[in-house]
């Protein structure tokens, strides 16, 4: 069985590969804290309710820089084989806004040596404002840039699944399926993007473990964002590390666990292109707590 699990997902993962990518959903330094926002099977996954918010600066100093706030919560139900969460992302950048707002499901099969295979639904709605007259154009009456946009909402779908083991997972999905103009143009379109999630956790010693993750993001016409972390964790406690994003940025973080249930994350990158000389780098805030209901407690710490 285990076998022919991830056998499928390797076939869903070259699948999702076909595909090629340009950004809209925004990108987060510290994305292995950030699961629930790209794959809806991933909630109830921890078992617990838990709560993760992220506030992303990026480009500081540039003039109508892009800045993201996520915020996620979700939690098994009492018959834990079906997880439920919520996933809200505010989103900026110059004078287009998007507020996203999306309700997850999940469907967990579980197997021997506590490993899972879940099944993930979202949907929701995206509420876009793009104010075109603060846009400095090059071409007169540019018909793509003529009427501003006001709290366009556009609902949508997505999928996911998610393979879990003690030491390692796996998932893709495909967190908004439909593809739709927010101004009525074909040059303004949401497109579908596909992500693809890896990592495990590592036990060098007793003191110290590594905790390896990527992320592959892929939307039609640009190339692949290929995101690698590799963070060391000092006695579950203190975690270091490192984050690359192909051809885009290098960065690093610093994350405490300040209690069984309370984690913060500090992180930074900087880019690797041309716009990196008018900008004094990216910044992030992470906050997460788990909350337990169950005279066990919290299982401390979570590593995925």
């Amino acid at each position: 069985m285990k076998i022919k699990i991830i056998i499928s997902l390797i076939s869903l993962l070259i699948l999702c590969s076909t595909a090629v990518n340009a950004q809209q959903d925004p990108h987060f330094t510290q994305f292995f804290d950030n699961t629930l926002f790209v794959n809806p099977a991933y909630a109830g996954s921890n078992k617990m309710l838990s709560a993760t918010g992220i506030h992303r600066e990026q480009w500081v100093g540039f003039e109508g820089r892009p800045t993201s706030s996520t915020f996620s919560i979700h939690s098994p139900l009492k018959y834990e084989s079906i997880g439920i969460g919520f996933t809200a992302v505010r989103d900026i950048i110059g004078p287009l806004k998007q507020n996203m707002l999306y309700a997850d499901f999940s469907y967990t099969l579980r197997f021997k040596k506590k490993r899972s295979l879940a099944f993930g639904l979202k949907a929701g709605l995206n509420i876009i404002n793009l104010g075109k007259d603060q846009l400095a154009t090059t071409q007169l009456n540019d018909p793509n840039l003529v009427t501003n946009v006001l709290n366009h909402v556009n609902p949508n779908f997505g999928g996911g699944i998610y393979y879990r083991a003690p030491k390692f997972f796996l998932g893709v999905s495909s967190p908004k399926i439909l593809e739709q103009s927010y101004d009525g143009t074909d040059a303004n379109i949401e497109r579908r993007h596909y992500f693809a999630i890896i990592g495990g956790i590592i036990s060098l010693n007793r003191d110290w473990k590594l905790r390896p993750s990527g992320q592959f993001k892929m939307v039609l016409n640009a190339p692949i964002s290929i995101d690698l972390s590799l963070a060391s964790i000092y006695r579950d406690k203190l975690w270091i590390g490192a984050m690359y994003r192909l051809d885009a940025a290098v960065g690093a973080f610093v994350q405490l666990q300040l209690s069984k249930q309370f984690r913060l994350g500090l992180a930074s990158d900087f880019g690797t292109q041309a716009i990196r000389n008018y900008n004094d780098g990216t910044f992030e805030l992470l906050l997460s707590y788990d909350f337990s209901f169950q005279k066990a407690g919290v299982r401390s710490p979570r590593y995925f």
